[in-house]
C-alpha cells in the first residue's frame, strides 16, 4: 500500500473497520488528504470475526437444514458427509479475497493505510510504530473485542473469534450467554449437527427483544433440541471444560464459546493524552454529530456504546465526512427507527420499539399480531414458527415497531423498515395489496 511520506492529513481514523474505512473514503472523495490505522486486519469486526463469516456459517447450517427437510419433500437422500474443514476454507478463501481487495482500493482512493497500532499524542498527534502523523480530524473507531468473564478458569473456553478458528465441528458445546451472538452460534453449530445447551443470566433468550419474540424463539430451539438453562451464574471453568454454576455442575463438552457481550478497543489509546472522555466501561462518549469533548475527535461504531451494528458505523462516517468536509451542517445519524437482523434459525428482524415500550411512552397503543406455521414447513416432522407483530400508536395508528421472526425475515424487514422510518401507518400498511402466498402478507392482512 502507499508510503506515508507525507504526514500531515486532512482525517486520520484510528481503525479500518466501517466506522473509519467509510468516514475516511467519503473525506476523500472530496478531495481530503486522509490516513486509517489498524492493528489487526483491514475490515474490521464485520469482514474477519463478524457479520462476514458467522452469515456464511448460517447459510451452511440453512444448506443443512434443507437437506434434513428434503424428506418432507418426497425427497430420499442419503447424506454422505459434511466437511468442516472445506466450509472453513471456504469461508476464509472469501475473506481473505474481501481484505486484500481493499489494498488496491485504498490506494486507488490515496487513502494511506499505517498498519500498526495508533496511539493519541495529543488533541492532533497519533503515534503508530514510533512515527507520528498529525491531522486537523481524528477519528476514533477502533471497534470492540469478546469480553472474556473475570472467573477461575475462564481461559478453558474461547470467544466468536475462536469460534471461527475452531478446526473441527465440536460434538457437544456450551455456549454462555443468550444474547445476540449467543443465539447465532447455537443456531448454527445445532444446525450442522453438534449438541447445544445455552446458559442465560436472564430468564429469557433475546433479553430486551419483545417478549413474543423471545417466547417463540425459545419453543422452536427447544423442540429442535437445543437445551436452554435460564436464571444461570457460572462461577467457574475447568480444564476438563466442567461448568460450575448456581444451579449445578455441566459436564462433557467439547467447547465452552463466551458469548457473554463486547468490550470497546479504547483502553490503550492514550485517550488521556488528548483530554477525550470515556466512561467506566471504556465507551467514548460522543454528540448527534459523533463530536467527542474534544472538538476535532470523533468517535464511530462499537467504541461509542450506540446500537454496534455495520451499517451504522457506515452511516455514521459518511454523514460525518458529508458535514465536515461538504457544508452539510445538520448531516449526522439518527439512531431512531434502525431496523436489525439476529441470524438465528429461522432468523428474527426487528425495528422499532416494543410493546412495552410504547407502553411506556405513548397513552393509546395498539397491537395487531399472527403466529403460524409457514407454508414452507408445512409438509415437515420439525417444524418452525413464523411470529409477527406491528406495534401501533395514537388515532392514526401509527406504525411505531415492527418484530418478525421466520423464514425470510432477514429479507422482508427491509421493506418494511423503509415504510416505518417513513412514519407509515397501519391504515397505510392495510391499503398495499398483499402478495400472496407470503409470510410478509401478513404485515398487511392483520387485523
Amino acid at each position: 500500500m502507499s508510503s506515508n511520506t507525507q504526514k500531515h492529513y486532512d482525517m486520520i481514523a484510528i481503525g479500518a473497520g466501517s466506522g473509519g474505512l467509510s468516514a475516511v473514503e467519503r473525506a476523500s472523495e472530496y478531495g481530503k488528504k486522509c490516513a486509517v490505522i489498524e492493528v489487526k486486519t483491514i475490515g474490521g469486526t464485520c469482514v474477519n470475526v463478524g457479520c462476514v463469516p458467522k452469515k456464511v456459517m448460517w447459510f451452511a447450517a440453512n444448506s443443512a437444514t434443507s437437506i434434513k427437510n428434503a424428506k418432507g419433500f418426497g425427497f430420499d437422500i442419503d447424506l454422505k458427509g459434511f466437511s468442516w474443514k472445506k466450509l472453513k476454507k471456504g469461508r476464509d478463501n472469501y475473506i481473505n479475497n474481501i481484505t486484500n481487495w481493499y489494498d488496491g482500493y485504498l490506494e486507488d482512493l490515496g487513502i494511506d493505510y499505517i498498519h500498526g497500532f495508533g496511539k493519541l499524542v495529543d488533541k492532533n498527534t497519533i503515534v503508530v510504530n514510533g512515527e507520528h502523523y498529525t491531522a486537523e480530524h481524528i477519528v476514533l473507531s477502533p471497534g470492540g473485542e469478546p469480553t472474556v468473564p473475570h472467573i477461575k478458569g475462564a481461559e478453558y473456553g474461547i470467544t466468536s473469534d475462536g469460534f471461527f478458528e475452531l478446526k473441527d465441528l465440536p460434538k457437544k458445546v456450551a455456549v454462555i450467554g443468550g444474547g445476540y451472538i449467543g443465539v447465532e452460534l447455537a443456531g448454527v453449530l445445532n444446525a450442522l449437527g453438534s449438541k447445544v445447551e445455552v446458559f442465560g443470566r436472564a430468564d429469557k433468550l433475546l433479553n430486551g427483544f419483545d417478549p413474543m419474540i423471545q417466547n417463540a424463539l425459545e419453543k422452536d430451539y427447544t423442540a429442535h433440541g437445543i437445551k436452554i438453562h435460564h436464571k444461570t451464574q457460572i462461577d467457574k471453568l475447568s480444564k476438563d471444560l466442567t461448568i460450575s454454576t448456581n444451579n449445578g455442575d455441566f459436564t462433557g463438552f467439547d467447547q465452552v464459546i463466551w458469548a457473554v457481550g463486547r468490550d470497546p478497543m479504547t483502553q490503550h489509546l492514550g485517550l488521556e493524552n488528548a483530554g477525550v472522555f470515556c466512561n467506566q466501561r471504556g465507551f467514548i462518549p460522543t454528540d448527534e454529530f459523533q463530536v467527542t469533548n474534544v472538538d476535532n475527535i470523533f468517535a464511530l461504531g462499537d467504541a461509542t456504546g450506540r446500537t454496534p451494528l455495520t451499517p451504522v458505523a457506515i452511516a455514521a462516517g459518511r454523514r460525518l465526512s458529508d458535514r465536515i468536509y461538504n457544508n452539510m451542517t445538520d448531516r449526522h445519524l439518527d439512531y431512531n427507527n434502525i431496523a436489525t437482523v439476529v441470524f438465528s434459525h429461522p432468523p428474527i428482524g426487528t425495528i422499532g420499539l416494543t410493546e412495552a415500550q410504547a407502553n411506556e411512552q405513548f397513552d393509546k397503543v395498539k397491537i395487531y399480531k399472527s403466529e403460524f406455521t409457514p407454508m414452507a414447513d408445512a409438509l415437515l416432522e420439525h417444524k418452525t414458527t413464523t411470529a409477527l407483530k406491528l406495534v401501533c400508536t395514537g388515532d392514526d395508528e401509527k406504525v411505531v415497531g415492527c418484530h418478525i421472526m421466520g423464514h425470510g425475515a432477514d429479507e422482508m424487514l427491509q421493506g418494511f423498515a423503509v415504510a416505518i422510518k417513513m412514519g407509515a401507518t397501519k391504515k397505510q400498511f392495510d391499503d398495499t395489496v398483499a402478495i400472496h402466498p407470503t409470510s410478509a402478507e401478513e404485515l398487511v392482512t392483520m387485523r
